[in-house]
C-alpha cells in the first residue's frame, strides 16, 4: 500500500502532459507513492500523452464527459489508497517538489489538512489576483476559518479526512471548510508557484457568482448544520414579528371601518414574505437532500468511461 496517493484533475492538458509527470516522478522517486490521473473529458490528445510517458506508480481515471474539477477531485480520492492524499493542478502551476516538506510537515506536526498558499502568485492582477483576494476575505471571515488562499490546488489530508469531503459541484473551492466541519486541524504553508506554461486558464469571471451560492451554502454548513434552529428560529421570529405588526396595524384598520383589502403594502408585504422564506428554506434543504441522495446510498457524482493502470 503507497504511503501517499497524488490526484491530479486534468482537462485539455496535452502539452502539460509530458513535463508534469517527469517533475511528479523526480518529485517523489524517494517515497512510496502512487499518481492518479483524473481526467474530466478533455476532447484533446491529453490520454494519448499519458499512455506515452506513465510509469508504473500511475493510474488514470477516464471520465465519459467533463463533470468539473469537484468530481474529479473526488473521483481521484476514491480510488486512491494511501495513508496521505495529495490534490494539485495538472496546469504545472502547482509544484511537485513541495510534495515531500508537505509530507513531513502533515507527519511532523499532527496535522489534519496543510494547504499551500501562494505567495508568490504568477497570475494576471486583474482577472485572478484581485478577484480572489476578495473571495478570500470574505470566505475567511464568513466561515471563521482562518486560511489566506483558498483556491490553491495543493494540499495533503489524512485518508480518514479527505475520504470524507464528498465534493460536488463547485465545492472544490471550500475543501477547507468541509474539512474543518469534520474537526480537522488546519495549517497552510507558502509553496512555489508558476506561471501557466500551456494553453490558457479555465477561469473565468461568471465562476464569481457560483461561488456566492457555494459561500452561502457553507457559511451554513459550517455554522448552523447541527443547529439549523438557531438559524431559521431567529429568522422566523423576527419575520414573524414584523408580519405581526404590519398585520395589527391593518387590523386596527379593519376594525375603524377601512376597507384593507388590496392594500398594495399588505399584497406586497405577503408575497415577498413568503417568497423569501420560501426561496431560502428550499435551496438549502434541496442541497441538504442531494447530499442525503448521494451519500446515503453511495452513488457518485460521475461515470468512469474507464481506468488505465501502467
Amino acid at each position: 500500500m503507497p504511503e501517499v496517493s497524488v490526484v491530479i484533475a486534468m482537462m485539455n492538458e496535452e502539452e502539460s502532459i509530458q513535463p508534469l509527470l517527469e517533475r511528479c516522478y523526480k518529485a517523489l522517486e524517494q517515497l512510496s507513492y502512487e499518481l492518479i490521473l483524473v481526467d474530466d473529458g478533455s476532447s484533446d490528445g491529453t490520454i494519448d500523452e499519458v499512455n506515452k510517458y506513465a510509469n508504473e506508480h500511475t493510474h488514470v481515471v477516464e471520465f465519459m464527459k467533463n463533470y468539473g474539477q469537484s468530481s474529479a477531485l473526488q473521483a481521484g480520492i476514491d480510488q486512491s489508497k494511501g495513508t496521505y492524499i495529495v490534490t494539485m493542478d495538472a496546469d504545472l502551476q502547482n509544484d511537485p517538489s513541495d510534495i515531500p516538506m508537505l509530507l513531513e510537515l502533515i507527519k511532523s506536526k499532527k496535522w489534519d489538512l496543510v494547504a499551500g498558499e501562494r505567495v508568490n502568485r504568477q497570475d494576471g492582477m486583474l482577472i485572478r489576483k484581485v478577484p480572489s483576494k476578495i473571495a478570500n476575505y470574505f470566505i475567511r471571515n464568513l466561515t471563521q476559518v482562518q486560511i489566506k488562499d483558498y483556491g490553491c490546488t495543493l494540499k495533503i489530508f489524512r485518508k480518514q479526512i479527505a475520504k470524507n469531503l464528498s465534493l460536488y459541484g463547485e465545492l472544490h473551492r471550500f475543501i477547507p471548510v468541509l474539512a474543518a466541519i469534520q474537526g480537522a486541524r488546519i495549517h497552510q504553508v507558502p509553496v512555489k508557484h508558476h506561471s501557466r506554461e500551456f494553453g490558457k486558464s479555465k477561469y473565468n469571471l461568471n465562476r464569481t457568482f457560483k461561488v456566492i451560492s457555494d459561500l452561502i451554502l457553507m457559511v451554513f454548513f459550517r455554522r448552523y448544520l447541527q443547529k439549523p434552529m438557531h438559524l431559521f428560529g431567529t429568522l422566523g421570529t423576527i419575520i414573524f414579528g414584523v408580519g405581526g405588526v404590519i398585520n395589527s396595524y391593518f387590523l386596527v384598520q379593519k376594525i375603524q371601518g377601512h376597507d384593507i383589502w388590496g392594500k398594495p403594502m399588505l399584497l406586497l408585504g405577503i408575497l415577498m414574505l413568503l417568497a423569501g422564506v420560501q426561496l431560502i428554506t428550499t435551496g438549502i434543504v434541496l442541497e441538504l437532500l442531494m447530499r442525503t441522495y448521494y451519500e446515503s446510498q453511495d452513488k457518485k457524482t460521475y461515470s468512469v468511461r474507464q481506468i488505465h493502470s501502467y
